[in-house]
């Protein structure tokens, strides 16, 4: 099975008692490109932490290549090939770009920091400066960079454009197709500008109360726009 397959397999969980996703089912090929989208609150996000192990496990499978990953820890799934990067960014606050970075290169080379550079000049311009003297924007590309250093063989990430700038959505998603064009990883996008999803993806995701009420391929929910009035809302394409 080639490295960045993932399959989930009825999953249940949330926080606490309270379950969230439901009956989840999915298979990600390996170097798929999926956006996962929906109103806001039906479980997308959860979805996502779910995977990398920050929720409450109820029931159901989860299994990268064809290992089950679901009673590890965040730490082991990272080991597993898993990379995440929150709507939260989590940059530490008090160190420096470089200093972010050499964090996320868990026991890979200091020298592979000089890719993250050439993905994001801009980040190579700021590199002294503490994360927290860094934009919205900037803190994103830390996060997504500082993920990427890790070598994950499938990365999450959940709304990485929400809030930012246009330039800097133009620097980030360009970023994204240069991982996506390489083939070498899976990507799975939790976007709530439909259009970017769309564009961005293979396949499509719409999740409505925790559950996949719709998927199949992007071209298809872009070309019936009464899939996405129904399901995300009217207009959700401009």
């Amino acid at each position: 099975m080639p490295a960045g397959t993932l399959r989930v397999s009825g999953l249940n969980a949330g926080y606490g008692r309270t379950v969230i996703v439901e009956e989840v089912d999915l298979l990600v090929p390996a170097g798929q490109r999926l956006s996962i989208i929906g109103r806001n609150g039906m479980g997308k996000t959860t979805l996502l932490a779910t995977l990398m192990g920050l929720t409450t496990h109820h029931s159901g499978t989860i299994e990268i290549d064809g290992a089950s990953i679901e009673k590890a820890s965040a730490t082991r799934r990272a080991a597993a090939g898993l990379g995440y990067v929150p709507q939260t960014r989590d940059v530490f606050k008090t160190l420096t770009v470089e200093e972010n970075l050499v964090s996320g290169l868990k026991g890979h080379p200091k020298s592979n920091i000089e890719r993250a550079y050439e993905m994001f000049p801009r980040l190579k311009e700021r590199r002294r400066n503490l994360g927290w003297q860094l934009s919205g924007g900037e803190q994103q590309m830390l996060a997504t960079a500082r993920a990427l250093l890790g070598e994950p063989s499938i990365l999450l990430l959940d709304e990485p454009l929400e809030g930012l700038a246009p330039v800097i959505c133009q620097e980030l998603t360009a970023a994204f197709g240069e991982l996506a064009a390489s083939g070498k990883m899976t990507i799975i996008l939790v976007e709530q500008h439909v259009k970017n999803a769309l564009a961005f993806a293979d396949e499509v995701l719409v999740m409505e109360r925790g559950r996949i009420v719709w998927s199949g391929p992007s071209r298809v929910i872009a070309e019936d726009t009464s899939l996405i009035d129904k399901y995300v809302g009217v207009s959700s394409l401009h």
